[in-house]
């Protein structure tokens, strides 16, 4: 019983974590009209654009980075040899 409470509080803290594509949109307005960017023109599709290539960006560096430098992030002497 205990650990199906667990697993659930658990489960309920990870979803709530979660974003619709509809909600990070309206954020992203948000943002853009908090900088003073008026909707429909043209500063405020670039204003839009530069936050999800922004976004996109990050994801791709996340996906790309280096785990853990020399050792590829197995932790320390793996695949090395010290003398």
């Amino acid at each position: 019983m205990k650990i199906a409470t667990i697993a659930i509080l658990a489960l309920a803290v990870t979803a709530g974590g979660c974003i619709t594509i509809e909600e990070r949109r309206a954020l992203d307005v948000e943002q853009c009209r908090g900088y003073g960017f008026r909707t429909g023109t043209d500063a405020f599709a670039q204003c839009l654009q530069a936050i999800d290539l922004d976004r996109a960006d990050s994801r791709r560096a996340y996906a790309y980075r280096d785990f853990g430098g020399p050792y590829g992030g197995y932790g320390f002497g793996y695949g090395y040899r010290r003398w």
